[in-house]
């Protein structure tokens, strides 16, 4: 089943903080866990959001909530987006919304694909948080080092993975389809796999850009920037793990 997902990162990529000040007044720097703290809140909010149409769809029954859910989340998360990846000062304000619209939007989508793949949504969370967990303790150990080379090939293998889905969508308005995106073939899967890999690895980019933020002492505002950027990748990863899932129970 084709899913809505956002492909790459607009929040952190290489340039984040190469506009900005050498280095902030005292007291006014972005620290790594300031950084943190704010990327659990907006989780948080995300999970908040979530519950709404989830608990009216699965719980109440009422389906009728889910497709405006969706809808309200998707366009008004991609508008605090790009508000946010072009200002990033806006970023205290709006990241909290923007948590809020996507968890909207999560919501409906997990509820739906629950009701037809019982129990899919709280196993792609469940490795959506270890594929995360695993990539910090090993980015902590420095077991993955985000080099020149690997920060061009995973910024390349996004940047055509972007492109691949907006081919889909532009081949999808003439009713043309792409069996090795949506289909459950053992070729479509294994590019699931391939995309999920790649999404997984922008979270190494991610830590390394907070990281390389907080030791530049950048302005505070950009610890909301930064969980922002980081939660645009959990999202993306949540997906493109549903997607995965979806495909495999298909295959059975």
């Amino acid at each position: 089943m084709p899913l809505p997902v956002r492909s790459g990162n607009p929040g952190l990529n290489e340039k984040t903080f190469s506009g900005l000040p050498r280095r902030a007044a005292v007291g006014e720097r972005m620290t790594l866990q300031g950084a943190i703290n704010k990327s659990f809140l907006l989780l948080v909010v995300l999970m908040v959001g979530a519950f709404y149409p989830w608990s009216q769809y699965l719980s109440a029954g009422d389906a009728s909530v889910v497709g405006p859910s969706i809808l309200i989340g998707i366009v008004g998360g991609l508008i605090a987006a790009l508000v946010i990846s072009f200002k990033p000062t806006t970023a205290p304000y709006l990241a909290i919304p923007y948590a809020g619209l996507e968890g909207l939007a999560l919501g409906g989508i997990s509820a739906i694909l629950e009701r037809k793949y019982p129990g899919i949504a709280i196993q792609a969370v469940g490795l959506t948080f270890g594929v995360l967990a695993v990539l910090l303790v090993a980015y902590s150990m420095r077991l993955i080092q985000a080099t020149q080379r690997f920060r061009t090939i995973v910024i390349g293998a996004t940047g055509a993975i972007a492109l691949l889905y907006l081919i889909s969508m532009v081949l999808g308005f003439f009713h043309v389809d792409v069996p090795f995106l949506n289909s459950s073939s053992p070729l479509s899967i294994g590019v699931s796999l391939v995309i999920c890999g790649i999404a997984a690895l922008n979270l190494v980019l991610d830590f390394d850009l907070i990281e390389s933020g907080a030791q530049q002492g950048a302005p505070r505002y950009m610890e909301w920037y930064s969980a922002f950027g980081l939660l645009v990748t959990l999202v993306w990863l949540y997906m493109e793990i549903l997607r995965l899932l979806s495909k495999v129970r298909d295959s059975r």
